[in-house]
C-alpha cells in the first residue's frame, strides 16, 4: 500500500479530508471531560513512535502533537535540526532514510517545503507537514473544525482573509477547492497569494475572489481571518508593517463582515498590528478553540497516514 503523507491539502481527496474531520471532532467528543493524559480508548497508536523534527520555533505544534500521539497511545522524539547530523550537512535523503528504520512516521516543521518534499520522497513512513514557507495544511484542518464545531456550513460560507498572501493563507486557497466555502483574499499586490496556488484551486473548481483592500474582502463574509504581518523568516519587517497596516482586523472592519461573524488567527498574535484586542478577545474570536482544535485534527491526521 502507497504510503500516506500529509504534505498539502490539494494532494488529498475532498472525502479523504471530510472523513479525517469527522474522526476528529468524534475524538474530541469521546473525550470530554477526560483528563488530559488518559490514552483514548483502544489506544489506536500503541506501540507507535512519532519524530518530531523542528527547524522552527514552535509552541502549538509541538505541544499539540506530543500531546495528541501519546493520548493515541505512541510515544515520541524531539529532533531539533541543529543538533542532527541533518544540520551538519547529512543529506535530506539519508536522514529520513534512517530515521524510517526508528520510527513510525515523521512530522517536520520546516523553512522550505521543497525539504520537506524531499524527505517524504525518501522516507518509508509516513510524513506531516507541520508548517514550511509554503503552507500549514494541520492548521487550516484544525481551523475548519473549529468553524464546524460554531455552527458554520462550509459549503455556504464565505470566508475573508486579510494581510499577507502567505503559507497559511495558501493552504486555505487549497482548502476551498476541497471543502466548498467562498474564500475572498484581501492582501496588497506586493503580498499576494502564490497566483499558482490561485490558479490551482480554480482548476478544481474551488470560488477564490482576490481584492486589494481588506474592506472588500471582508464585505459580507461569515469569517474573518488574520496572521501575523511579519513571520518567522521575514527580513524586511519594517516595510511589512507599514504596507499592511490598513489591513489589520478592527472592530470596524468587523462590522463590514456579516452579523455575527466568526474570528480566527493561528497565533501567535501581535495585538494592536494585524488585530485590535477588541476583537481577538471579543465574543465572535474563536482563537483559543482553534488551538485547542489543532490536537484534535493532527490526531485524525496521524491516524489516518497510518491507516488506524
Amino acid at each position: 500500500m502507497a504510503i500516506r503523507h500529509f504534505l498539502d491539502l490539494w494532494q488529498l481527496e475532498a472525502g479523504e479530508l471530510r472523513a479525517i474531520l469527522d474522526e476528529a471532532h468524534a475524538m474530541k467528543t469521546a473525550r470530554r471531560g477526560w483528563p488530559k493524559g488518559r490514552v483514548d480508548e483502544e489506544a489506536p497508536l500503541d506501540g507507535h513512535i512519532l519524530a518530531m523534527i523542528f527547524e522552527k520555533s514552535s509552541t502549538r505544534t509541538r505541544t499539540s502533537f506530543d500531546v495528541g500521539i501519546r493520548q493515541l497511545g505512541g510515544t515520541s522524539i524531539v529532533l531539533n535540526a541543529n543538533d542532527m547530523q541533518l544540520g551538519r550537512g547529512e543529506s535530506i535523503g539519508d536522514t529520513a532514510r534512517v530515521l524510517s528504520r526508528y520510527v513510525d512516521m515523521v512530522m517536520i516543521r520546516a523553512n522550505n517545503h521543497a525539504d520537506v518534499e524531499d524527505f517524504a520522497e525518501s522516507a518509508g513512513v509516513p510524513v506531516i507537514n507541520g508548517l514550511t514557507d509554503r503552507s500549514h495544511p494541520c492548521q487550516i484542518m484544525a481551523d475548519l473544525m473549529t468553524l464546524e464545531e460554531h455552527g458554520v456550513d462550509l459549503k455556504d460560507a464565505r470566508l475573508a482573509w486579510v494581510g499577507d498572501g502567505n503559507n497559511v493563507c495558501s493552504s486555505f486557497i487549497h482548502a476551498a477547492a476541497k471543502f466548498g466555502f467562498t474564500l475572498a483574499v484581501g492582501t496588497p499586490n506586493r503580498y499576494a497569494p502564490e497566483e499558482d496556488d490561485v490558479e490551482l484551486a480554480r482548476e478544481l473548481q474551488g470560488r477564490i475572489e482576490l481584492y486589494d483592500t481588506a474592506e472588500d474582502a471582508v464585505a459580507g463574509a461569515d469569517v474573518v481571518i488574520a496572521d501575523t504581518f511579519v513571520s518567522m523568516g521575514d527580513t524586511d519587517a519594517d516595510e511589512r508593517l507599514d504596507e499592511l497596516e490598513p489591513y489589520a482586523v478592527t472592530e470596524e472592519l468587523m462590522d463590514l463582515a456579516r452579523p455575527g461573524a466568526k474570528f480566527l488567527h493561528c497565533l501567535p498574535a501581535h495585538r494592536g498590528e494585524e488585530v485590535d484586542t477588541e476583537v481577538i478577545d471579543g465574543p465572535n474570536s474563536l482563537v483559543f478553540d482553534e488551538a485547542e482544535n489543532r490536537l484534535h485534527a493532527q490526531k485524525a491526521i496521524m491516524r489516518w497516514c497510518l491507516d488506524k
